[in-house]
């Protein structure tokens, strides 16, 4: 068996919003497609809990099928999809800074064929992504009097 090229790569932003506040906005997946651009639609098929199975469909591509592989309410959670012998796994994880600073960290890990072409490209809108979901948070912590 040959060995699978694994590709990775991180991107981060920081805000004002809180840990709160953006596991409120992870949890509501049926709202995602508002703040990240890549996504056309999304059905969970249970609880945001380890071993649910989500479908996201991205702009103008078929559906693909994901499974919640780890979940941890105010930390972190890991999606991971198959497709015939490419894995890829994304992180999303949410660390307090400080009592107004949170920093979000979306993280790839791409295993099997063509892991380095479907990984970035999997992960190029991230900053963007990132920047949407911060500045979300912001409005709604702003409209909730936290800060």
């Amino acid at each position: 068996m040959n060995a699978q090229a694994t590709w990775q790569t991180q991107f981060s932003v920081e805000t004002s919003a809180t840990v709160e506040m953006i596991w409120q906005i992870f949890r509501d997946v049926g709202t995602w497609q508002h703040w990240n651009a890549g996504i056309e639609s999304l059905e969970i098929h249970g609880p945001f809990a380890n071993g649910t199975w989500f479908s996201m469909k991205p702009p103008g591509q078929a559906a693909l099928r994901s499974c919640l592989i780890e979940v941890r309410e105010n930390e972190c959670f890991v999606d991971e999809t198959r497709v015939g012998e490419l894995t890829v796994r994304v992180a999303h994880r949410i660390q307090r800074l400080g009592p107004a600073s949170t920093r979000v960290i979306y993280s790839v890990e791409a295993e099997g064929p063509d892991a380095a072409e479907i990984g970035a490209a999997i992960s190029s809108d991230f900053p963007e992504v990132l920047a949407s979901l911060a500045a979300l948070a912001e409005r709604k912590c702003n409209a909730a009097g936290i800060a």
